[in-house]
């Protein structure tokens, strides 16, 4: 398996996790709505009230982290690039960045290598860089030495 390969392998794992946690959720909402209204009186809708804007936010937690799948799906982990884009391996001088959904560091062979999402604020910087580019990140200068 490649680096790549294994890089979206740790994505599609926290995406999948992430998707499972909040379908398991949302049944959980639904059973204590359904068990609500079995057995309370019609004068207290304070906790259904509660529990209706749990399972609305945890509607859109999914729907977010479908987004995030849906994004993965985009990436060929044999493709191989010259310019930062989606599914790129960014080296810069100071981290490795892979571009792909913001997960934050991911441990590969004793390698850090910090999931980004092209939307989050260094991912818009690397967009479209090319190796020799310099980036002003948080008061920090990074030089990309590599892009896979």
């Amino acid at each position: 398996m490649t680096l790549k390969e294994q890089l979206l392998a740790v994505c599609y794992n926290h995406a999948n996790k992430r998707i499972a946690s909040y379908r398991d959720e949302i049944e959980t909402i639904k059973e204590s709505i359904e068990n609500n209204d079995k057995s309370s009186d019609d004068d207290d809708d304070s906790g259904n009230g509660k529990l209706f804007n749990d399972l609305e936010k945890n509607a859109n937690y999914l729907s977010e982290a479908n987004k995030m799948l849906d994004t993965l799906k985009l990436i060929n982990p044999r493709a191989s690039h010259t310019h930062a884009v989606l599914g790129s391996i960014v080296k810069t001088n100071s981290k490795t960045f892979f571009i792909a959904t913001s997960i934050g560091a991911i441990e590969i062979e004793g390698n850090t290598y910090f999931g980004i999402s092209l939307l989050s604020p260094i991912g818009q910087l690397l967009k479209s860089k090319v190796v020799g580019d310099t980036i002003e990140f948080n008061g920090d200068s990074q030089t990309i030495i590599d892009i896979k």
